[in-house]
């Protein structure tokens, strides 16, 4: 089964994003702030990152950042996820390592595709 970490602080969104990609087959494991995400990725080694890029503790983008440091993460796919929807807000998300860019409100069958185009690369 694939495993999807979501990296969210926001209860309600994290509530309804797990309960959708769940429906869809994914297995999934929640974080709720960026050092824990981190730190979850290292131990868990999840297929796929979902980064929220507003977060406590450690932002996405450094969160992220960290991720591509480590040998042991660096190869995991991490989709940023934010309400920040401006394209320098993308290529940030980009600079910092992420493979892909989603806003929200989220649009899931357009993260699904993402989701499924990185996990198939």
């Amino acid at each position: 089964m694939t495993t999807i970490l979501i990296v969210e602080d926001n209860d309600m969104n994290l509530d309804m994003l797990s309960r959708r990609l769940q429906r869809k087959g994914y297995e999934i494991l929640a974080a709720r702030d960026g050092q824990a995400g981190v730190d979850m990725a290292r131990d868990a080694r999840p297929d796929i990152v979902l980064m929220d890029m507003s977060l406590p503790v450690l932002d996405g983008w450094a969160a992220t950042r960290a991720l591509r440091a480590d040998a042991a993460t660096a190869a995991i796919p991490v989709i940023a996820l934010t309400a920040h929807a401006m394209e320098a807000d993308r290529v940030k998300a980009m600079e910092a390592g992420c493979d892909a860019f989603g806003t929200k409100p989220i649009d899931l069958p357009d993260l699904l595709a993402k989701i499924e185009a990185l996990l198939a690369s």
